[in-house]
């Protein structure tokens, strides 16, 4: 069994690839308080719970956007597995991605591999969507370059950053879809706010993408809420809520 790890800033999920078969997926909070032996601690009892048996482990790879996580998880998973896990950085290969960026260590692990998943799996141009604690878009030209892209604060994040500042508005679960466009009370109207906004946010990203590249893309997505906002969207838009595990399992492949 080979394990991937995609820490991100609120939730950190564990991936077990048997071969190319995704056998499991956990998710807990990515804690920057913990220790090592804290982590080893909770993974031992979830990675228990999956029927994970740790000697079995042949190997794993890291991607975290929580620099003090990388060390504290990379140790905990040597001490679970007696394995070191691979990091991702700008120095592995990234299955032939070159990074035509200004500074190309500031990018974000998160960012390569979604970028190294998309690439194995569609053709480029290529529009990136992941729906996190932020909203971020990368861009491939069709040489499979990485380009570029934006970074927006998440919806989760923006709409938490609203309730909390108006005190008229309440906290409300993004995670049910609004009826309507026109809301009819607050948290519908909010809701409706929320969704449709990013949707078409999405869709006019693509639109103006593909004006600069002056040619059509395929938009690829992942991330915890966009499941919620792609029924909104007009583009078509290939969604996979594991595209990150899938990308972490290609470099391991590619890496280890």
């Amino acid at each position: 069994m080979i394990l991937a790890l995609d820490v991100g800033n609120t939730n950190t999920v564990v991936g077990g690839f048997e071969g190319s078969t995704l056998r499991f997926s956990l998710r807990m909070q990515s804690d920057r308080n913990k220790t090592v032996d804290e982590y080893v601690l909770l993974l031992r009892g979830l990675l228990a719970e999956k029927e994970v048996d740790l000697s079995g482990v042949e190997g794993g790879i890291i991607s975290s956007v929580v620099p003090e996580l990388r060390y504290v998880l990379g140790k905990a998973m040597e001490r679970l597995t007696g394995k070191t896990f691979l990091v991702v950085s700008n120095r592995l290969d990234l299955g032939g991605i070159q990074i035509k960026m200004d500074i190309p260590g500031q990018v974000g692990a998160d960012l390569l591999v979604d970028a190294a998943a998309a690439l194995s799996l569609y053709q480029p141009p290529l529009v990136i969507f992941d729906m996190g604690t932020a909203t971020t878009m990368s861009v491939l030209d069709r040489e499979g370059s990485y380009i570029g892209g934006v970074i927006i604060p998440g919806l989760r994040l923006s709409m938490d950053a609203l309730s909390g500042r108006a005190a008229q508005l309440p906290f409300i679960n993004l995670e049910e879809p609004p009826e309507r466009l026109i809301g009819k009370n607050t948290v519908d109207c909010m809701k409706a706010g929320a969704i449709y906004s990013n949707a078409a946010m999405l869709d006019g990203l693509v639109d103006r993408v593909e004006e600069e590249l002056g040619e059509k893309v395929t938009v690829v997505a992942t991330g915890g809420l966009m499941g919620v906002v792609l029924p909104f969207c007009k583009h078509e838009i290939h969604y996979d809520e594991n595209l990150l595990l899938i990308g972490l399992l290609k470099l391991y492949e590619r890496n280890s």
